[in-house]
């Protein structure tokens, strides 16, 4: 069977499990992918490979009975078999209190975030694009590690109720790291697509290798707080840890920085500067999203934070519920509003600050503050009087997303990033932001 099915097909092959169920209620999810890769290191590719995938779940349930089973194979049999083994589980396990049942159907946006350049591309294409990179860093007598993966894949379910739901997408993501000869300078780029002819593996090599032969000098310079300048990719790892944690359980109850003394949240609170709004849209064309969430709930454009308000948290079905409020699925994606001040604009103007370029091996300090640590890396640099004067070693951080946008003070265009650390894709600006907390020195490079 074809690892990625059409429309028709997948909807065929669901109407054809439900046709064994037996339970109070079933639901079937049917995702499927075919991903490439090739991975360089020390100027030379290590491997390259392909590998397609697809998985059946089976969710049945007895009442508040719930039980999943999920199979890789296709024939009739293995398809009644998974029926009837998530019906067994469902028979033996306890009730579920939370267990709300399935939806009916639905109505969906119209999302395309499937394109033919990234569902086309061959190992021959990869190779190609791979080499680009390497022509640049050998002949500069740099060294390069880095990893390029495309997906083009699908997602389908449908319940015994008539909900039916279908999304094919593809995306490119592309990551490398420069380093100088004598191993001193360091340089990181990473950039992902859902339409792979936007991506330019030399233009984003030059970026890398940029950083990497200007950091090979870098000066210690005292911990403390500075003005700084985030990259989109070193904001993506802090905004993200916001954007997980935009739910309304954990506010209800008391654990989130969302929560408010009293079982209160802020809702409707001013929480960040005005100019921040966070938002989701699944029909975004830079950063499309599958139209519903998986539990088949539509999703929409909603704005989670609106000129620094919360407006907005998510609320699973059984917390909305319980609280009388409409259920409000977690986003597929996430973007941040900009400004309109380039990164070069944003340097002109800081007297004395702190370009960074990358940040990582982000971990949490206090959920209830959202006060996150971690470190800088692969190029950091002073800037004094409008202009970046040399690269500095590198630092541990203390900071927490929620002050960082309260200490805001210029916001750029946003465009989309890969996280370094969660590998998710986002549209982020880059963000010049006052007493940004470095707490020590790292003898990373």
């Amino acid at each position: 069977m074809a690892t990625i099915l059409t429309e028709a097909e997948a909807k065929a092959l669901l109407t054809k499990v439900l046709s064994y169920s037996k339970a109070d209620e079933c639901e079937v999810n049917l995702s499927g992918d075919i991903r490439g890769n090739i991975r360089y290191a020390r100027n030379a590719v290590s491997t390259s490979g392909s590998r397609a995938n697809q998985n059946l779940v089976v969710q049945s349930a007895f009442g508040k009975k719930v039980g999943t089973a999920t199979i890789d194979e296709f024939d009739d049999a293995s398809l009644e078999k998974v029926v009837r083994r998530a019906e067994e589980l469902a028979r033996l396990a306890p009730e579920n209190p939370e267990w709300v049942g399935i939806l009916g159907p639905q109505t969906y946006l119209k999302s395309n975030g499937y394109f033919e350049s990234t569902a086309k591309l061959t190992a021959e294409d990869r190779a190609e694009a791979v080499a680009k990179s390497l022509e640049l860093t050998r002949t500069q007598n740099l060294t390069a590690a880095g990893f390029l993966e495309d997906v083009n894949g699908y997602q389908a379910m449908m319940n015994s109720k008539g909900l039916f739901a279908y999304y094919p997408s593809t995306n490119i993501n592309f990551s490398l790291t420069v380093r100088t000869d004598d191993g001193k300078g360091s340089g990181y780029v990473a950039k992902g697509f859902s339409d792979a002819s936007k991506l330019d593996t030399a233009a984003a090599t030059r970026i890398a290798a940029q950083k990497a032969a200007a950091s090979a000098s870098a000066q210690a310079l005292e911990p403390g707080k500075y003005t700084v300048i985030l990259e989109p990719t070193a904001g993506a790892v802090l905004m993200e840890q916001l954007f997980f944690s935009m739910d309304a359980r954990s506010a209800d109850e008391g654990r989130s920085f969302l929560s408010k003394p009293g079982g209160k949240t802020k809702l409707g609170e001013k929480i960040v500067d005005p100019r921040v709004t966070i938002y989701s849209d699944p029909t975004n064309p830079e950063l499309p999203a599958s139209p519903w969430a998986g539990d088949g709930q539509p999703q929409q454009r909603i704005n989670w934070i609106e000129k620094g308000i919360v407006k907005n948290m998510a609320y699973s079905r059984y917390w909305a519920q319980k609280q009388g409020k409409k259920p409000v699925p977690f986003p597929n994606n996430v973007m941040m509003a900009g400004g309109t001040a380039s990164l070069e604009d944003m340097i002109k103007s800081t007297q004395r600050g702190i370009l960074v370029t990358k940040l990582w091996y982000i971990r949490e300090v206090d959920p209830q503050t959202l006060l996150y640590t971690g470190l800088t890396r692969d190029g950091t640099f002073y800037i004094e009087n409008g202009k970046i004067k040399h690269a500095v070693k590198n630092f541990r951080f203390n900071e927490s997303p929620v002050i960082m946008l309260n200490n805001l003070e210029t916001l750029g265009r946003p465009e989309r990033v890969v996280s370094t650390e969660s590998d998710g894709n986002y549209l982020i600006p880059p963000m010049k932001i006052r007493e940004f907390t470095f707490s020590s020195l790292s003898d990373a490079v």
